[in-house]
């Protein structure tokens, strides 16, 4: 475990925080002294995480709320209990909402296409809106925004045309917000998994999971930990020269 105190008394939220790469971020981050909102589509699974959140240290108050990412009406809604109860937006904002609908192409139903892009796409634009606008209206010094990609978006998949495209396009919305926000001390970057073990991939057959290790240089899959670890260094201040960027968490898949 890193530095255990870096995140004392900020304030942060995590979308999809109710589960996988979500719920792995809520706990790290809580465990080096942030005050954690746990966002989530189920209420049920935000408060299972919020029930094992560390809140020893000082000053650190957790809550859980549902939010529909997709829905801007939603994220408002979110962002306004959240200064009602803290009295501040989140100076730090992990977007980790995303879902698959998987087809090949030449099968793949508008519906399918649209949803993932309204969740996985709209969505980190309009979070990350959200907060970005939150933050410069009370003027606060800094900021940092995360958002969960994955290196799907750079090589493309079989089967994920919508999750490869909607991932793609998370890190040119995240470049551009590091452009535009630079200048109000918020930083943007990008985090891209590769092959991790989640509820995700839990509906992934096995002989699949077999041909996907075999393909890592490391040999294994990654855990929600690992990538969790990546997210609090970019929330954090040891990342406080890095905007714009997207680091992979793949163990070496794709690298080229």
């Amino acid at each position: 475990m890193a530095a255990a105190t870096r995140l004392i008394s900020r304030l942060t939220l995590v979308t999809g925080g109710g589960s996988g790469i979500g719920r792995a971020v809520c706990q790290r981050l809580a465990s080096e002294g942030a005050s954690v909102v746990v966002a989530d589509i189920s209420e049920e699974s935000a408060n299972e995480t919020l029930g094992i959140l560390r809140s020893d240290l000082k000053g650190q108050g957790h809550m859980a709320a549902v939010v529909d990412v997709s829905s801007k009406e939603s994220i408002t809604k979110l962002v306004t209990n959240i200064q009602t109860r803290y009295f501040q937006p989140p100076s730090v904002c992990v977007n980790a909402a995303g879902i698959t609908q998987d087809d090949f192409l030449l099968s793949m139903t508008e519906e399918q296409f649209d949803r993932v892009i309204q969740v996985n796409l709209k969505g980190s634009f309009l979070v990350t809106q959200a907060v970005a606008q939150a933050l410069v209206a009370c003027g606060a010094p800094k900021g940092s925004i995360v958002t969960v990609g994955s290196i799907v978006g750079k090589v493309g998949n079989i089967g994920q045309v919508n999750y490869a495209a909607s991932k793609a396009g998370v890190e040119g919305l995240t470049r551009t917000a590091a452009k535009e926000l630079s200048r109000f001390g918020i930083r943007c970057n990008c985090v891209l998994p590769g092959f991790i073990s989640t509820p995700m991939t839990d509906k992934v057959p096995e002989k699949v999971i077999t041909k996907m290790k075999s393909l890592v240089p490391m040999g294994r899959m990654g855990e929600s930990a690992e990538v969790a670890d990546v997210c609090a260094f970019l929330a954090s201040d040891d990342s406080r020269y890095i905007t714009g960027a997207s680091i992979e968490v793949t163990g070496g898949l794709f690298m080229g």
